[in-house]
């Protein structure tokens, strides 16, 4: 037992880090918690999304606002407008899924009541037909409809693979089919103002809709934290394995 005691007291322990150890650690930690934090603030963000979402839904409708100055702040809220459908004007958005289903998002503008000014709504969803060339029938009313839906800011990034020049707004009709919500190209399409702002159909309105089983646009709120989690673990642990790996035990008489 006492051989055991002065053994023990014969050896001291020091830190002496490699230099590749340094520089990956120095490397790996930082980036590791950048990544935590862009998951983090992630979930963040759907979060209010999912709030705003759900107060929405509960919400009275708001009047569609006109000549709107910051778009964000409309995102998802409850509106209503008063309009008559130009169908010339509408057009397909493609590569939409509903279930296992392919189909197409109906995109139709609306002549806002006692206004110049245009809004699109997306009157929900239709299945394809067997040949992608072929586009399905369907009906637009004419009569003045109470819209009701919640705002949809359409992406302003989009990435396409085709390369259309803007249209020239003289011209009589537009593509039948849209790859992407482009708002920028559809409003050098056509010969009237349209707002920034589009409306999803409400799935309770009657102003010739169609499948709207609208998703939630916040989802794996859950996901984003256990990827948060993750990085910082792995830095937690970048840094136990750096000090495990930089200690060692000396003995007293190798120091002499």
């Amino acid at each position: 037992m006492q051989l055991g005691i002065n053994q023990f007291k014969m050896q001291r322990i020091t830190f002496k880090p490699s230099l590749l150890g340094i520089l990956l650690t120095i490397v790996c930690i930082p980036l590791f918690i950048k990544f935590g934090f862009w998951q983090y603030n992630k979930a963040q963000q759907k979060l209010l999304i999912q709030t705003a979402y759900n107060q929405a839904e509960v919400g009275s409708a708001l009047k569609f606002p006109l000549n709107v100055l910051n778009e964000a702040a409309w995102n998802y809220k409850k509106v209503t407008v008063t309009g008559v459908y130009e169908p010339k004007y509408q057009f397909l958005l493609d590569n939409q899924v509903e279930g296992v289903r392919v189909g197409y998002h109906v995109i139709t503008p609306l002549k806002i009541d006692q206004t110049n000014e245009y809004v699109l709504i997306n009157r929900g969803w239709i299945l394809a037909k067997d040949t992608h060339a072929e586009l399905p029938l369907f009906t637009t009313p004419l009569t003045p409809q109470v819209v009701t839906g919640q705002v949809w800011v359409p992406s302003k990034k989009i990435f396409s693979l085709e390369e259309k020049p803007l249209a020239n707004t003289n011209t009589k009709s537009i593509d039948k089919v849209w790859q992407n919500m482009d708002m920028a190209r559809y409003k050098h399409s056509v010969p009237f103002s349209v707002s920034e702002l589009a409306i999803k159909l409400d799935q309770q309105s009657d102003a010739g809709g169609f499948v709207r089983n609208w998703q939630m646009p916040a989802e794996r709120i859950a996901t984003n934290m256990g990827y948060a989690y993750q990085w910082f673990g792995f830095a937690l642990a970048t840094l136990l394995i750096f000090i495990y790996m930089s200690v060692s035990r000396v003995k007293e008489d190798e120091v002499l």
